[in-house]
């Protein structure tokens, strides 16, 4: 099944920016799993309320304007039965198509489920996404921010 973004998701990739833009665009058309653009460029005061709620680590997230004036980042998340859901499954499903996406633009990204690696470097299949989650994981012991709705460009 061929999915499209909607009026939403195409809102929230204005001020993002045009490679990780292109890169969305394509995995949509790959992706096995819908998805919606939950998040993409936020203010400096929506990035405050996130560290304070604890849902963001930092205060210099790629979400907020680069100095090239675009955010480098955004959040994908799954789009089942009408409702964005945060669930592991659908979000390896996703990170496939983002990484087959980015392979075919030749765009770096990283991927919030294993930060330490490009996700051009990555096997495009959701059962392959599920270990490297898990290899971080491993590499990474006690708490960690694991992030799978989430991708930054590189630049």
């Amino acid at each position: 099944m061929t999915y499209s973004l909607g009026r939403q998701s195409r809102q929230n990739l204005i001020g993002v920016h045009p490679k990780l833009v292109d890169v969305v665009e394509r995995a949509i058309d790959l992706s096995e799993q819908d998805f919606t653009v939950f998040e993409g460029l936020r203010t400096v005061e929506r990035q405050r309320e996130y560290v304070k709620k604890g849902v963001s680590k930092t205060m210099n997230s790629k979400h907020l304007k680069q100095a090239d004036g675009y955010g480098h980042a955004v959040d994908l998340v799954p789009y089942i039965d009408g409702t964005a859901r945060w669930e592991w499954g659908p979000i390896y499903e996703v990170a496939a198509a983002m990484c087959q996406a980015a392979k075919e633009q030749g765009t770096l990204l990283t991927w919030g489920g294993a930060w330490d690696r490009r996700i051009n470097g990555m096997d495009c299949v959701a059962s392959r996404m599920k270990a490297e989650v898990e290899q971080y994981c491993a590499r990474h012991p006690g708490p960690d921010f694991i992030d799978g709705p989430h991708y930054e460009l590189v630049v």
